[in-house]
């Protein structure tokens, strides 16, 4: 069992929880995931760490309620426990592999939509803690709904944080916050973007013009978190992946955005699945059990 030891409610239905997981603490990196499950007959739940503290074993993350499942984790309180709390999975940011020395050198820009901001802290936590720092767009949709700006802003190089409605910091959507740093005169050879998928495709759409390469994770399709569902089936560079094994970080300039998010939707019902495995043919991953391939 994994000890809850950590709660917080960030904002309305966003929820902050830091577990003891000592196995995955000591060897989880920036970008990776866990899976976790309430008890035996509970849904697996992947979700990005936020944080991670190896002195204590404690893996930290933020989730958001949006169906049962999650429902249920946010009704758990301090000294519950998880069943399960695997990990880490999923391919850590490249970040962490690229020489010291030549990463100093770089320009690095985060943008972080919505509940993204949890999983661009640990990056850009990391850069700091290695003498890097980084500027940082956070976007939300009104301030009520902004997360971890106390945190970021101990870590980032620069922090910008925009709303959708103006009712805090600066007044509109991530990519306009893009368009004015460029035209103040600031310079970028690399971009990360997280948080929801519409978001991430317009921060590419700008960054692809501006000769800006970026990167973006595609945590948000993630459903099983194996590769078992194919739910996070995209298509980049012209070539299947699969978010949760193959990623979840990728070239964002090289992803299908429109193809993925016409997919979510198709995926949440049984018709759409098995139009799905039609269209796919021998492509098609299955697996769940909620589709005939």
């Amino acid at each position: 069992m994994y000890k809850i030891v950590k709660k917080k409610e960030l904002t309305t239905n966003i929820y902050l929880m830091e577990v003891e997981a000592k196995r995955v603490a000591k060897s989880c990196e920036p970008g990776q995931f866990v899976i976790v499950r309430m008890d035996e007959e509970g849904e697996r739940i992947p979700l990005t760490i936020c944080d991670y503290n190896r002195a204590t074993g404690t893996v930290t993350i933020v989730f958001q309620t949006v169906g049962a499942a999650t429902k249920m984790m946010a009704d758990l309180n301090e000294g519950d426990a998880f069943q399960d709390f695997v990990g880490p999975l999923g391919c850590a940011s490249e970040l962490v592999s690229e020489d010291l020395d030549a990463l100093k050198q770089k320009k690095i820009l985060f943008v972080a939509g919505g509940v993204g901001a949890a999983p661009v802290y640990p990056q850009v936590k990391w850069l700091h803690e290695h003498g890097v720092d980084a500027d940082v767009i956070v976007g939300s949709k009104t301030q009520s709904l902004l997360i971890l700006e106390k945190e970021m802003e101990a870590v980032a190089g620069n922090l910008y944080v925009t709303t959708d409605d103006g009712s805090y910091g600066r007044s509109g959507m991530v990519t306009q916050t893009i368009k004015d740093l460029v035209a103040e005169g600031k310079q970028y050879d690399l971009c990360i973007a997280i948080g929801p998928m519409i978001m991430m495709k317009f921060v590419c759409l700008l960054t692809k013009e501006l000769n800006i390469p970026t990167v973006v994770s595609l945590n948000p399709i993630m459903v099983d978190g194996t590769g078992m569902c194919g739910a996070c089936r995209v298509t980049v560079g012209g070539k299947v992946k699969f978010a949760c094994v193959d990623g979840p970080e990728f070239d964002g300039h090289e992803v299908n955005f429109d193809e993925a998010m016409r997919r979510q939707q198709i995926y949440k019902t049984a018709e759409g699945r098995a139009m799905l495995a039609l269209e796919e043919g021998d492509t098609h991953h299955g697996g769940c059990g909620n589709c005939n391939s």
